[in-house]
């Protein structure tokens, strides 16, 4: 299923139902499918943000894929694409030693079982999150 929004604040907003509404009728709890939608919209803004710039010219393409026990959702910007994802440490945020925003990656992190951040072959970035169905 493909799903592409605006790079426009509140437009994750769509994304995020749609990989509910999906995740519900694939059986998953109605905690995994808050984290669900949390990561799917944490990722979706960084890419308006971000990766796009805000560019109301561009958008950010949304990909679900069902499996058997697992739906993978791969976020994808038109940005320049970066080198390397930074990788978030609570700890020096808590103590002020990074600043205190970007949280997003660490919370998709933190409520996916697999995240894998890449640049994408047609340029921008690759967020490819992954969540395991527990019945």
């Amino acid at each position: 299923m493909e799903l592409h929004i605006p790079s426009v604040m509140g437009f994750e907003k769509v994304a995020m139902e749609c990989a509910a509404s999906t995740a519900k009728k694939m059986g998953f709890t109605e905690d995994r499918v808050e984290d669900l939608k949390t990561a799917v919209a944490e990722a979706c803004l960084n890419a308006i943000e971000h990766g796009n710039k805000m560019d109301t010219s561009t958008k950010v393409g949304i990909t679900l894929t069902i499996e058997e026990s697992k739906l993978q959702v791969v976020v994808k910007d038109e940005g320049k694409g970066i080198k390397e994802i930074p990788n978030p440490s609570i700890e020096h945020k808590m103590e002020g030693k990074e600043k205190p925003r970007g949280w997003g990656i660490f919370l998709i992190k933190n409520l996916v079982n697999e995240v894998i951040f890449e640049p994408s072959p047609e340029g921008g970035n690759l967020v490819r999150m992954i969540i395991y169905l527990d019945k």
